[in-house]
Order: structure tokens, then C-alpha cells, then sequence
């Protein structure tokens, strides 16, 4: 069942433009520069219930004002948006008892309060009986691990514990669609990994649609199995991610350490991106060669220890990027 439906979804900012030199300052006060900037043009995609959604692309593509729309914050100049069979434009207020939010870069938690307060605070926002709630924090509780700093003021936590506290805040009412902004910025590694295995533990346990925005890699390979990536306001692509590494870019990167150097033959396929001393890195296109074909290039007597791992998805979005520009500039 589709949750989340847009059909030529557009929006359109007029925003002052400042002009060069002291005369033009002046009289852009009274007569001021109006251009138009289409944040937005003609974007149509669909999410399924459940699903697990990444949403990309660089500064300035259009992801924030699409977000702000699917969530009735922004009114849309042309197109049709529906969440949960609900229009966001005409019924804000029901599509917030269903829906939550969590934005990385903006706390939604009151700082001097602890998160047990901000938990019951939320709680009677969406008119949830107290006996509810307190079950509610407490299960949430056990399960991001708060027990530690339930009663701590927030502005005493950590990053990561203040994140794992907007997670919980944002589940309280117990959303049918979480939308996420950058859940992740600025956490350590450690904590990274406890948020996204959170994520995925309320998807898989609630079911709950996950709809992610993130410029962290990590985030989105470890997270979702679609990706909709987003540019000059337009989708550039939408695909599955296991079909966007292969259809992209079919290579992998082998790395290993040597007990001797060793001499590789010039093969079609294979690329030394680097040798230093008994340590060798290699790029392997597997459009020209399989993995395996590829090893049987080194003797493997000489190998002490191997790595195989898939080209950084960054790169992959950037080749789409770049891809796209070509084809514009051949318009």
C-alpha cells in the first residue's frame, strides 16, 4: 500500500536579488530585483508502507522543500501530494498525529527539561492518556537504552544521547511515517551505528515507514534498499540500491598485504589505485571480469590478508551527478 503519493509536485520561491554598486543597493530598496526560483519542478514519486526511503541529493536540490510539503509546512504551487491518504495543504493538524519528525541540526526537546518531562510533554501534545504514555516511555526507554539519563536535563546529554531522546520524543504517539533529517550528523561511529540499528529495529518491529534524508553514506547504505536521488529540483533517479551499485558502477576495490612484492600482469578490467611497500589496492571491473578471474592474477601464497569491499556509494552518486550534466549540456 502506497503511504506517501506526489505527482508533479512543484514549488516556486520569489526571492529579492541584490544588485552590484551603491546606486543599485538604493534603489533596490524601493524597486527591488524579484527573481524566481523553482526549488521544486514536476517531481512524482511513491513510497510503500513499511519501506525504508532515501531521499538525496546536494545543498540546494530541493529534498528540504520537498519534506516540508509532504508535511504540510509548505503549500505547493502545482502537482498533487497525499500522506497517508491525506492532503497536507487542507489537514496539517490530522497528518501530525500521524507522523513524526526528526531533524539532526534542530532540537525539538525543551534543553532544561529532563527527557522523562519532555516525553509526558509530548505525550499530551497528541492527547495520549497518561497511563499510555508512561507505558509508552518506558518501552521506548528499555529499548533505546535511556535509562541512565531518563531524568538528566537535555542539556546535560551527549550528542548521540540527545538524538536517541528526538527518536523517542518523535515516537511517542507512535507515527505511521518518520521523517528524518540528517539523524546521524555530527555522531561518532559508535553512536552512528546504535541510531541506524534503532531505525531499523522500529521498521522491522512497528513497521513504521522510514522517509531519510542524509548526506552521511553510511545512513543510507546500511538503512534503505531505495534510493531517490534529487537534483536542480528534479529526480535524477529512482532505483533499488543493490540495482544502482550494479547498474552505475560494477566495480569493487580489492586490498592486500603481501608477504613479498609482487609483480601484477597488465589485465584488462584490473587497476592499481595504489602500491606501497607489500600492501596493494586494486580496482576490479567486474563488467570486464569477475572477482574471481581477477584473483587468479596473484598468487595467493603471497597473500597474508585480503579485503573486498564495494566502490563508496558517494562515488556511484557522484558518476549519476555527473552523468546528468552531461546530458544537459548535450541538450
Amino acid at each position: 500500500m502506497e503511504v506517501i503519493k506526489a505527482k508533479d509536485l512543484s514549488k516556486t520561491f520569489r526571492v529579492k536579488q541584490k544588485e552590484k554598486g551603491m546606486k543599485g543597493s538604493i534603489q533596490s530598496v524601493f524597486r527591488p530585483q524579484i527573481a524566481e526560483v523553482r526549488a521544486v519542478d514536476g517531481v512524482s514519486f511513491a513510497v510503500e508502507e513499511g519501506e525504508i526511503l532515501a531521499f538525496i541529493g546536494p545543498n540546494g536540490a530541493g529534498k528540504s522543500t520537498t519534506i516540508k510539503m509532504l508535511t504540510g509546512i509548505l503549500y505547493p504551487d502545482g502537482g498533487m501530494v497525499e500522506v497517508l491518504g491525506i492532503n497536507p495543504t487542507k489537514k496539517r493538524k490530522q497528518l501530525a498525529y500521524e507522523i513524526g519528525t526528526v531533524f539532526g541540526q534542530k532540537e525539538q526537546l525543551w534543553t532544561h527539561l529532563t527527557p522523562y518531562d519532555n516525553f509526558r510533554f509530548f505525550g499530551a501534545i497528541y492527547d495520549i492518556k497518561d497511563r499510555e504514555t508512561e507505558a509508552r516511555i518506558q518501552e521506548l526507554a528499555e529499548v533505546f537504552e535511556l535509562g541512565e539519563f531518563l531524568n538528566t536535563p537535555v542539556r546535560n546529554l551527549s550528542l548521540g544521547q540527545r538524538i536517541r531522546c528526538e527518536i523517542v520524543a518523535a515516537f511517542i504517539h507512535k507515527p505511521k511515517i518518520l521523517f528524518l533529517d540528517e539523524p546521524t550528523i555530527g555522531l561518532d561511529p559508535v553512536v552512528k551505528e546504535n541510531v541506524r540499528s534503532l531505525i531499523k529495529q522500529m521498521n522491522r518491529e512497528l513497521h513504521t515507514t522510514i522517509f531519510l534524508t542524509s548526506h552521511d553514506i553510511g545512513d543510507i547504505e546500511k538503512l534503505c534498499k531505495r534510493i531517490v536521488i534529487v537534483n536542480a529540483g528534479q529526480i535524477v533517479l529512482d532505483d533499488s540500491m543493490d540495482h544502482l551499485k550494479y547498474h552505475y558502477l560494477n566495480k569493487k576495490v580489492v586490498e592486500m598485504k603481501l608477504q613479498e612484492k609482487t609483480p601484477l600482469p597488465s589485465v584488462q578490467g584490473i587497476t592499481v589505485l595504489k602500491e606501497n611497500g607489500y600492501r596493494l589496492k586494486l580496482e576490479v571491473d567486474t563488467a570486464k571480469i569477475k572477482i574471481n578471474e581477477a584473483l587468479r592474477y596473484i598468487d595467493t601464497e603471497q597473500v597474508e590478508d585480503i579485503n573486498i569491499s564495494n566502490i563508496p556509494l558517494e562515488n556511484i552518486i557522484m558518476e549519476i551527478y555527473k552523468s546528468e550534466g552531461r546530458a544537459q549540456a548535450a541538450l
